[in-house]
């Protein structure tokens, strides 16, 4: 056997879980920090389901045709070779999480049981009720235990990540962490280390992300030379209940199971909404595309939504329109009696139910888009055979440009390109994550192993601990919990949803601003023990720099594709555009590059969707609000 090495995965979601089983199997020893209990990691929060084309229904699904749907949600802007690899793995992912134990649901027959998501016309998806990525991370989380006990697994809960060490090669040889509870800072020695801390939602303030989901631990390695990929792809998801905190998901498995998404015709109909009938409804997803419907990919059904309700045809002429499934209940016409529909949403039913105080079966939900996915994050590379067959021995696989360093999971910009596709998020962290062990296990064998000095890794920790010391003793006039209100009303107003130049150009303004203010905050706390309001400041501070290159992706692009709709141009360019933004940090602001993609399989082509982006502003708002914003000259 070889020389057991260390590793540190810092993150304890689905894809750190799967990346530290893989390392512990394989007998080395792992290092594994959380920001919270990894039972607290926002996979907990996945509710719909996990895709994987076993084809028990017997419809002639098959990986490629997963892979194919992926990748024109991805309006063809993922590098295709990994695709490829997620959909081959999927069957042998499910069946592998099957035997851990997640009780997932079952036909009558006692097979496994799959749903309809969007963006497929198959019944792909294998849920756990509504609680999969509770279920999930639940069953990694003992088989991780299991390592634990054999003391090849040791836990850092409640530590944050700080930054990577790199030795005079650039390799890294180590990170930099801070026990939120003491306050302490250390360094870890590792011989490779994976990041794998989720998504930034945070930024845009009312996501549905966790308030743990800053995105800091991506910014961070971003502003240490790891290059950004595609951070201008932010996946607004259609259906969530807005909170005066964040904003609750109602999954796409309510749609998935039947759910219908409509407004009355009437705007200000006063009658309550079982009491409308379908002549007075409005089904907008299903008029503007027969075929898939309310299952349309989730950047067209969120786009729609927000251009319905831009019209003033939302309910009551308000930012919301209903999410139906009375229609699904035997009281109504329906196949399901209330046992069934709990079965197989409950867990997203109580939540609208707790928060809104009404019951779904019996009211059609509220809802409007929201925040919910970065498809954007550390750019990782890939290895194949020279045959194109893909090369599991790669060191390459899922490394980022800093040797020994790999990202995986949201923390990845791999897999979805400019746009997710339900229940391919649970999948691509158990995939990413698995490459990511498998990547590393291949570098540390190549290598040998890269150790750190005790000289780097005390420099590292002093510099870290002086930058929080001088957070600690700030003593300047601005409030950091205002100053994160200012950058989610500014990302979210002028880099959300609808697009355009000019206001790109007033956000990059208003960053800058936001940026020289952070670090002027006033000393909210200087407590020595669980400070929150230090931690803040420094996320804060890690949310503008990521935000400016969110918004300089978005200005450089001048295209239309998946979750970015640029007014000013508002079509797909593939001549000038199918290549992934990269992102490099400078004091001054990010500069860009780019890199092709690799189209092997399928040759772009459009969207297999009756409409875009394009015709739906055409449809629902008219010709004229398509060319009603002149194109603004990049600055």
């Amino acid at each position: 056997m070889a020389a057991q090495k260390t590793v540190v995965v810092v993150g304890g979601g689905l894809a750190g879980l799967m990346s530290t089983m893989k390392l512990a199997e394989a007998g080395h020893k792992v290092k594994l920090l959380s920001l919270v209990p990894v039972k607290r990691s926002h996979s907990v929060c996945a509710q719909g389901g996990i895709n994987g084309a076993v084809n028990l229904r017997g419809e002639g699904d098959s990986p490629y045709l997963h892979f194919e749907d992926t990748i024109t949600g991805g309006d063809f802007l993922n590098h295709q070779p990994p695709v490829m690899r997620m959909a081959e793995r999927a069957p042998a992912i499910i069946f592998l999480l099957d035997r851990m134990g997640v009780p997932f649901n079952r036909t009558n027959e006692g097979l496994l049981s799959f749903r309809r998501f969007g963006g497929t016309l198959k019944h792909r998806t294998a849920y756990a009720g509504a609680t999969t990525g509770q279920q999930l991370l639940y069953a990694l989380d003992e088989q991780v235990r299991r390592w634990e006990s054999s003391n090849l697994v040791q836990k850092y809960e409640g530590w944050e990540f700080l930054g990577i060490i790199k030795d005079a090669d650039g390799k890294c040889v180590g990170v930099t962490a801070q026990n939120l509870r003491t306050m302490e800072v250390e360094s870890f020695a590792c011989d490779a280390a994976i990041i794998a801390t989720g998504g930034n939602g945070v930024i845009f303030g009312k996501s549905t992300n966790s308030i743990i989901n800053t995105g800091a631990a991506v910014s961070i390695c971003y502003q240490q030379g790891v290059k950004y990929g595609n951070p201008e792809m932010v996946q607004i998801h259609p259906t969530a209940i807005p909170g005066e905190d964040k904003c609750r998901l109602m999954s796409e498995s309510v749609r998935g199971e039947g759910g219908r998404l409509w407004s009355p015709r009437d705007p200000m109909d006063a009658r309550k909404p079982t009491d409308i009938p379908e002549k007075d409804r409005w089904y907008f997803c299903e008029e503007l595309d027969p075929v898939y419907g309310n299952l349309l990919s989730r950047d067209l059904v969120s786009f729609t939504i927000y251009c319905v309700c831009k019209k003033g045809a939302g309910i009551k002429g308000r930012q919301q329109v209903y999410l139906d499934i009375t229609q699904l209940h035997e009281s109504r016409g329906g196949p399901y009696t209330r046992e069934i529909i709990n079965d197989k949403l409950e867990g997203v039913l109580e939540i609208y139910e707790k928060f809104m105080r009404e019951d779904p079966i019996e009211t059609p939900m509220r809802i409007y888009p929201a925040v919910h996915y970065t498809m954007g994050g550390l750019w990782v590379d890939y290895g194949l055979n020279a045959d194109g067959s893909w090369n599991v021995d790669e060191p390459k696989n899922q490394m980022t440009n800093v040797p020994g360093l790999y990202a995986a999971g949201e923390a990845d910009y791999q897999y979805h390109g400019a746009n997710r596709l339900g229940a391919n998020a649970l999948l691509a962290c158990l995939v990413g994550g698995e490459i990511a062990a498998q990547g590393a296990l291949a570098y540390m064998k190549e290598t040998g192993g890269v150790e750190a000095t005790a000289s780097m890794l005390e420099d590292a920790r002093n510099e870290r601990q002086a930058e929080y010391d001088k957070l600690r003793s700030n003593n300047g006039t601005e409030n950091p919990y205002r100053l994160h209100a200012e950058l989610a009303d500014t990302m979210w107003n002028n880099c959300g949803i609808w697009r355009t130049q000019r206001d790109l150009l007033s956000a990059r303004t208003k960053l800058d601003d936001l940026a020289a203010r952070a670090h002027r905050c006033a000393l909210v706390d200087d407590s020595g023990w669980t400070n929150q309001a230090v931690p803040f400041t420094r996320a804060l501070v890690n949310m503008i720099e990521q935000s400016k290159a969110i918004v300089g992706g978005a200005i450089i692009r001048d295209e239309s594709r998946g979750a970015h709709f640029k007014m000013d141009t508002p079509d797909r360019d593939d001549s000038k555009w199918l290549k992934t933004t990269l992102a490099s940090y400078g004091p001054s602001g990010p500069s860009f590059d780019f890199e092709p993609i690799d189209c092997r399989y399928i040759a772009p082509r459009a969207r297999k969707y009756r409409i875009n982006q394009n015709k739906v502003v055409k449809e629902i708002l008219g010709e004229e609000a398509l060319h009603g914003v002149g194109a603004e000259p990049v600055a």
